[in-house]
């Protein structure tokens, strides 16, 4: 995983998807591109750090990532 360099603003049609290991359903997700890059400049305070905290407890509280179709309705 990498922090995308270049990426716009726009709406993502993907996102990067964490797994709750603890069976609770608390997943996380990110907005990322087809490669699972995602834009951290454009991620709010509190969704970049969730983001951090999910790839550092990766295998631990976290499963490994996987990239998704965004769920997100674009009107």
């Amino acid at each position: 995983m990498r922090a995308a360099v270049n990426s716009s603003a726009a709406p993502s049609a993907f996102e990067l998807r964490f797994p709750s290991l603890s069976g609770t359903g608390r997943a996380l997700s990110f907005p990322c591109d087809a490669s699972g890059s995602v834009h951290m400049d454009s991620l709010s305070s509190r969704a970049l750090n969730n983001y951090l905290l999910a790839r550092a407890l990766m295998g631990r509280d976290y499963g490994w990532p996987s990239v998704q179709a965004s769920c997100q309705v674009q009107t």
